[in-house]
């Protein structure tokens, strides 16, 4: 009973995840259709403001003046100002209450200035009204933001793609293999489903029967579909290529892999990044200088110029041009990409600001077991003895330990079927406990045995080719076919293919490579010297490896990222700048590291620094593009080259604006990464 309503609480956790995720994208939805509404009227509007604005017709040469026609622009600009504006002076009433003056703020000021400053005119204020200019500022907002929500929702859409992942039902199997139509939501723990070819799987699970490939390229970013046969696992959204399978669900609701991964990308997403934080504080410190800039401007061309009026306009140019509209919009675009490309390269962001440090990394330090190697055993040597092969050694030794589930056995049996050597099951099969395992084979009697149980039997064996295996950490086993000894295997944990590379990728980029494990210090040195490691550290308990992350960090500019898979690793990965989890490591590691790995591959390591890199160099160009739009802007608006006949009109500064906002979305959206 309890068991069913765990799983019912589950199942309402992640249903309301999945609203959560649709609400927010609802609401992200509506607020783009808001704008592109507000954006079309205020537009419309927007022409005949224009045909009636003086200014206009003595640009073109023409007189559509009647009596009353300063009203009706009065009445359209008030429209358009109140509509088309709303956001933005909601937006300004948000950020005053909080005291925190930003975008929306300056975005306000310089409608209102404009507004103001035009209505004067009309109601008999010496001047010319700058209504055409506050309708076309206001068109160059709307659409901005019409493009930032456009940008921001096709980047952060990822996490709709991940939900839209999972299939609506599944064929649950019952007790007599029949099978019924369910709502995944209804699955349980233990389950067993039915996935025909062609169909996604619908949760997490193991499969108990079949054989098929899985296509895992979505989830994982594995590109080539992955054999599964009994036995494996397989995620939930991954799809089932040619062969039937029947698996036993292990995972559901919030629990489940795609469920942790949604998690881990909307925390990413919303998590505040240390450029956009710069952005925000850019912002506001150009309130404040639109603001002494605007002062300055009014009080020197009282001074100097040739009219109060003159004054005002500039005054007025250099408020309406102030906007850091596109600044707004430099680093949550780069954000929200960089958190969608990082994922499709299988690295989940759970810590923006740690991600964005990643650049400045001068040392990583690897655990050993999981991370660097396999975590599991391989054959590494074979040797035979007298009248035996070495492929009869493989063959007697896997036929006795294809009846073991010992670590050590299934390490000799898969090296077998790699090699493509059969072995015949043995008529008797018995364990000799804590010295190996004995049974017949083909009418012989055969053991595989430690060294220790040829001590105690005084069977004499070459010693000196068997000690620099154990130096090296390796386990060796002995075969015994008939009391006498046909050869030995020797098996060790096997270095991933991957992690050469990685290793010296980090060398090529400057990067230190150092490993720190619990194991033996043999062992550790043999991985060591495979990898060509700068610096090995072995017997460490999960304590020392935190200090010995933080001994690194006292040196002068070092900077360390932590990659590790087990609980032991959780302390060093917590205290790292950078705490790098493996994706098949336990879930203390996942939820300690600030990315996660989901493919447990080395070589990600170098991708999130390449990445990192990249992501920054793409938000200070945006920056750089927003900034430098005001930085030059503001003095023209204020007039300092109006000594030449050069002077920027509201106009003018408009269009300027919207090119620096146009450009810097284009420049996000832009933003690739092939990791």
């Amino acid at each position: 009973m309890n068991h069913q309503n765990h799983n019912h609480h589950e199942h309402s956790e992640h249903e309301h995840e999945h609203n959560h995720d649709h609400d927010h994208h609802e609401h992200h939805a509506h607020m783009m259709e808001d704008f592109k509404k507000r954006f079309y009227i205020a537009l419309l509007l927007t022409l005949p403001i224009l045909a009636l604005s003086p200014m206009i017709q003595e640009f073109i040469g023409v007189d559509w003046g009647f009596p009353g026609d300063a009203y009706l622009l009065l009445a359209l600009s008030t429209f358009v100002f109140f509509y088309g504006g709303r956001p933005f002076l909601t937006g300004m009433i948000d950020e005053v209450k909080q005291k925190e003056p930003g975008m929306m703020t300056l975005i306000a000021m310089a409608i209102i200035v404009a507004y103001g400053y035009s209505a004067l005119t009309i109601f008999g204020v010496p001047g010319r009204n700058f209504f055409w200019e506050l309708a076309t500022l206001i068109d160059v907002m709307l659409i901005g933001h019409w493009i930032e929500m456009r940008s921001v929702m096709s980047a952060s859409s990822s996490l709709e793609e991940l939900v839209e992942l999972m299939p609506n039902t599944a064929h649950r199997l019952d007790e007599q293999d029949e099978t019924e139509d369910v709502n995944i939501a209804d699955l349980n723990q233990g389950d067993r489903v039915l996935i025909k070819p062609g169909e996604k799987v619908p949760a997490d699970g193991t499969i108990t029967k079949g054989q098929s490939e899985i296509d895992e390229s979505m989830l994982t970013g594995e590109s080539v579909p992955v054999t599964k046969n009994k036995g494996d696992e397989v995620i939930g959204g991954s799809i089932n290529s040619e062969g039937s399978l029947t698996i036993s669900v292990e995972k559901t609701g919030t629990d489940s892999y795609l469920s942790q991964v949604i998690n881990l990308v909307r925390e990413a997403q919303n998590s505040k990044s240390y450029t956009q934080d710069l952005s925000d504080r850019m912002a506001k410190w150009l309130f404040y200088v639109a603001m002494g800039a605007g002062l300055i401007t009014f009080i020197i061309w009282i001074m100097v110029g040739p009219s109060f009026n003159y004054a005002l306009e500039r005054t007025v140019t250099v408020m309406v041009i102030a906007c850091p509209h596109a600044l707004g919009l430099a680093a949550p675009l780069v954000v929200a990409k960089s958190t969608t490309l990082a994922a499709q390269s299988g690295l989940l962001i759970r810590k923006r600001s740690s991600f964005e440090e990643a650049r400045k990394i001068t040392t990583v330090v690897f655990d050993k077991t999981g991370t660097l190697t396999m975590g599991e055993f391989g054959v590494s040597d074979v040797s035979a003895s007298g009248d035996y092969t070495e492929e009869d050694v493989v063959k007697y030794t896997a036929s006795l330990e294809s009846q073991s589930e010992h670590p050590i056995a299934q390490g000799i049996v898969r090296y077998a079927e790699e090699k493509g050597i059969s072995y015949p099951q043995p008529q008797s099969f018995e364990s000799l406990t804590g010295k190996g395992i004995t049974g017949e084979v083909e009418g012989k009697q055969v053991k595989v045995v430690s060294p220790g149980y040829l001590e105690e039997q005084n069977l004499e064996f070459d010693n000196s080719a068997i000690q620099p295996l154990s130096e090296q950490g390796k386990t060796v086993v002995f075969l015994l076919i008939d009391e006498a000894i046909a050869g030995y295997v020797a098996l060790a944990d096997q270095v991933k293919e991957d992690s050469k590379q990685a290793i010296a990728d980090l060398r090529e980029r400057n990067v230190e490579a150092r490993m720190l494990t619990g194991d033996h210090q043999k062992v550790a040195q043999w991985v060591g010297e495979q990898l060509n490691l700068d610096e090995v550290t072995a017997e460490v308990l999960p304590d020392q490896k935190a200090a010995y992350i933080k001994e690194i960090q006292q040196q002068k500019n070092k900077r360390v990222a932590m990659t590790g898979d087990g609980v032991n690793d959780a302390p060093a990965l917590a205290n790292a700048d950078l705490g790098i989890a493996i994706g098949a490591g336990t879930d203390v590691a996942m939820e300690t590291a600030d990315i996660v790995l989901v493919d447990s591959n080395p070589r990600d390591v170098v991708n999130i620094l390449d990445l990192s890199k990249a992501t920054y160099r793409k938000m200070i160009q945006n920056l750089w593009w927003a900034a430098g739009y005001n930085i030059l802007a503001l003095p023209l608006a204020a007039g300092i080259l109006s000594p030449v006949g050069i002077v920027l009109s509201p106009a003018v500064g408009a269009i300027l604006m919207s090119l620096s906002t146009v450009i810097v979305a284009i420049n996000a959206r832009m933003f690739t990464y092939e990791g």
